[in-house]
């Protein structure tokens, strides 16, 4: 169960960024909250638990890839400062996560740092790890570390820097974290080394990294980086290892995402011939460009994303608290049939109590409040009353645990908590989802269209051109 201050503190550390950097999303935090509300009305929240928490509110740009791919190089070349080990083999064993600091030289800290900052979407990552890696998430020192450095190109953003990927040696609690990177991140790079021209020895890799994007509603944040080419110059075949990879991606369903050719001038092999050298900077400048500018706007896509998620957020809720809404509705009909023939037979019980029959004189009627079959009947009321108590929350309880068994979390923990012994089963529905709850969620989706055109505003000037995004991220000055 979260911890409801830690939550609350982080939401205000937040709205206090916000309110520096986006009106707009000052707003659109205060519809989250309305949707925390509901939530934990409805059980569908946890009670120290808030849905704008859920993801980070900070442009993320991850980058991914194969060992010896070039990832720290690049890193090292946009923020133009030696922030990370370079090497042909592996020299980082664990995620890297980089923020911008105040201080002119590279700061250093450990993963609990990570863990325990409400700022950071990793926080409290340790016991999602150990959730598939029991005992693993105390060793959270182990797969991160955070870095800040005085880059202006760093600036309200986080970087992400993985360690070699090889699909085959990855650790359970590894893959974890690569997943809750993708999810989180606004651009996903994933960098294959041309040096290896054979991408069918990546197989694993290839199904983990490229295979498992195809479906994903956000697959065009991908850009898939053929790092390196510089070393394809000496034979001058540069459209065959790209045609090579590009095949392998196809072969794995990609049909969205770019796909790139670059290298690194700084370490790059020396290329004699000059018209060769032209046609190879040529490439790599306008692909680069691209990449960067893709890295710019992922201040601008964050703020419309955040509004997406806002909107998902609330129509997600609302199909959940239907769907509570008719499990509960369902198992009271069950409830109220089963005591209605439990009460007919209690009642036939007590009935025939009361009832006295003579061989000469037929039956005759014996009140339980005098007559010869008085006894009887006071016997049959005084144990069958607690009987049908007793039968009316055995049945409710199994009638409780079939329905609960069809749904999904967290349908299934909000419905059980209708169904508690303190909850009556003989009037409405769902608990917290009345007319104001229903009002409210319904608010939340009518006013995303309106904070769609508030960052319509702000992020464009006449012409629409782009404006520039804030200047400062999650742990300025870290």
């Amino acid at each position: 169960m979260a911890n409801a201050g830690v939550t609350k503190r982080r939401l205000q550390l937040l709205e206090e960024q916000l309110r520096r950097e986006s009106p707009v999303l000052t707003s659109v935090l205060s519809s989250f909250r309305t949707l925390d509300r509901v939530g934990h009305k409805t059980a569908l929240l946890d009670s120290g638990d808030s849905y704008a928490g859920r993801f980070s509110w900070w442009p993320m740009v991850a980058v991914l890839g194969t060992y010896s791919a070039g990832k720290s190089s690049f890193i090292n070349w946009f923020l133009e400062q030696p922030v990370q080990r370079t090497g042909n083999q592996a020299v980082d064993d664990k995620f890297t996560v980089i923020s911008y600091g105040r201080d002119g030289t590279v700061q250093t800290l450990p993963g609990s740092a990570l863990n325990t900052d409400s700022r950071f979407p990793f926080f409290q990552i340790s016991s999602e790890i150990d959730r598939v890696a029991p005992g693993e998430g105390a060793r959270i020192d182990a797969y991160l570390q955070l870095k800040t450095c005085n880059s202006e190109r760093l600036r309200g953003k986080i970087l992400i820097d993985s360690p070699g990927f090889d699909a085959d040696a990855q650790r359970t609690s590894t893959l974890k974290i690569t997943d809750r990177i993708i999810d989180l991140s606004d651009l996903v790079l994933v960098f294959f080394d041309a040096r290896h021209p054979e991408p069918g020895a990546m197989r694993d890799t290839l199904d983990l990294l490229v295979a498992r994007t195809v479906a994903r509603p956000d697959s065009t944040k991908f850009l898939f980086v053929l790092n390196q080419l510089d070393t394809t110059a000496r034979e001058d075949n540069p459209e065959e290892v790209v045609g090579a990879w590009h095949r392998a991606l196809s072969e794995k369903g990609l049909t969205a995402g770019r796909f790139y050719a670059i290298y690194n001038p700084d370490v790059a092999v020396p290329i004699d011939d000059d018209a060769r050298r032209q046609r190879y900077e040529a490439k790599r400048e306008r692909d680069v460009a691209e990449i960067l500018e893709r890295i710019a706007s992922v201040g601008v896509s964050r703020s419309y994303r955040i509004v997406t998620d806002l909107e998902q957020t609330a129509r997600t809720l609302r199909e959940r608290a239907d769907a509570v809404d008719q499990a509960v509705r369902r198992w009271r009909r069950r409830v109220l049939w089963t005591d209605g023939i439990v009460f007919t037979i209690v009642l036939l019980a007590c009935g025939i109590a009361s009832w006295e029959r003579g061989w000469w004189d037929g039956w005759r009627f014996a009140p339980p409040w005098g007559g010869e079959g008085a006894g009887g009947a006071l016997i049959a009321l005084i144990v069958g009353i607690p009987l049908f108590a007793a039968l009316h929350f055995l049945f409710r309880a199994l009638a409780a645990n079939a329905i609960s068994d069809g749904l999904e979390e967290p349908v299934r923990t909000a419905f059980l908590h209708n169904t508690r012994a303190v909850r009556s089963a003989f009037f409405g529905g769902a608990a917290g989802w009345g007319r104001r709850s229903r009002a409210a969620v319904g608010g939340v989706i009518e006013e995303t269209t309106g904070f769609t055109e508030a960052l319509n505003n702000a992020f464009t000037r006449d012409a629409g051109s782009p404006r520039t995004e804030p200047a400062n991220g999650p742990a300025d000055g870290a």
